[in-house]
């Protein structure tokens, strides 16, 4: 049920410019609303279901004429409003979290967040626009998520084989010591043990139990790889003809930018996306000083990581470009960031330019 903090707006405040904000959770989703001028009009809570999005929408509207909202973690908790409000045809922006000398100076609790979201899209220091997750792309994330976790399952797997193998008895473990890891799986998967109770029967159904899981998690990683790779080709086959990306790196760029690659007005905005564009950082008599900029996806920025370490061991170009800059002193780190600064470059340019809706 909606909580509200202030009473009902009047009739005659529905000419007011209205920018809302909201601080998401799991279950609630606290809003508050100002007018033009950073007034505050109301705070109130709504349950994150659909009857509650409209709610929301409905309490946000009787204020005035909604200009936009600024909401965080629209990627996450703030998924399912933000969809519900483009659809009404409200502008919503990207908020980050609160800043922390903020909390330290004047507390923190869900409703103080809403309306520190609201003003920070009023002031225009919110100004990224949210993914709208809707089309095939969402669909190489959901894909991902479970390719992650299927390859983190086996890889655990793998290493309780190795554990067991090296603690296992005598003959046991020096039938199974050496083998590379794939061979040693199809042995394991193969054990007929007995029905007796013996140290070695029961290490050797164990064995064969996790050794068929791992058989079970790479058909699994197949199948999604197959499906993913299928989508990415789909959505940006221009993509995969760069030099040094393939699918996982390609699946992960699209990702970084989501449906909607327009909302990155330029290779610039990429490059700031992927943590790879410098920014200024001097003062004085270090005015001009740059220094490597932090944030940004790191996933996408791994992704361009592979690239150039892909073209620096089979590019001509590439090699000759590291070759000339090493003789001038350069490390090699900063190398590949220049290089992958190059390659942000590149890859914008590549990118889908519409949203494409989700077809498979």
């Amino acid at each position: 049920m909606a909580r509200s903090t202030l009473p009902a707006p009047r009739a005659d405040l529905q000419t007011t410019l209205v920018t809302g904000g909201v601080d998401t959770h799991l279950d609630v989703h606290v809003v508050a609303a100002l007018n033009q001028i950073g007034g505050l009009l109301g705070t109130a809570s709504f349950p994150t279901t659909p009857v509650g999005y409209g709610q929301l929408i409905e309490w946000l509207l009787a204020f005035g004429q909604v200009v936009q909202v600024g909401v965080e973690g629209t990627s996450s908790y703030g998924a399912g409003l933000t969809r519900a409000l483009e659809a009404e045809g409200i502008a919503v922006v990207e908020v980050d979290r609160p800043k922390r000398q903020d909390r330290r100076r004047i507390g923190k609790s869900d409703t103080i967040d809403a309306v520190a979201a609201a003003r920070s899209a009023l002031s225009g220091e919110a100004l990224g626009l949210p993914k709208t997750k809707s089309g095939n792309v969402e669909g190489i994330r959901v894909l991902g998520v479970a390719r992650a976790s299927s390859i983190k399952a086996r890889t655990q797997t793998m290493n309780q084989i190795r554990s067991l193998v090296s603690t296992a008895p005598a003959d046991l473990r020096e039938r199974l010591r050496g083998l590379p890891i794939k061979e040693m799986v199809a042995v394991c998967a193969a054990f007929r043990p007995g029905t007796d109770s013996t140290v070695e029967t029961v290490t050797k159904l164990s064995l064969r139990i996790l050794a068929r899981r791992v058989l079970f998690l790479d058909t699994e990683v197949a199948e999604l790889d197959k499906r993913r790779t299928a989508l990415v080709a789909e959505v940006a086959p221009q993509l995969l003809s760069a030099l040094g990306v393939g699918p996982h790196t390609a699946a992960t760029l699209l990702v970084a930018v989501g449906d909607n690659p327009e909302r990155l007005h330029n290779e610039a905005a990429f490059a700031r996306l992927c943590g790879v564009a410098p920014i200024p950082a001097g003062s004085g008599k270090t005015d001009g000083y740059h220094r490597l900029h932090r944030g940004g996806d790191r996933q996408a920025n791994s992704a361009l990581w592979t690239i150039v370490l892909s073209r620096m061991a089979s590019h001509p170009d590439t090699r000759a470009y590291v070759e000339r800059r090493t003789k001038e002193g350069k490390q090699t780190r900063f190398i590949m960031r220049c290089l992958k600064r190059h390659v942000a470059r590149e890859i914008f340019k590549l990118l889908p330019r519409q949203e494409l809706a989700l077809t498979t």
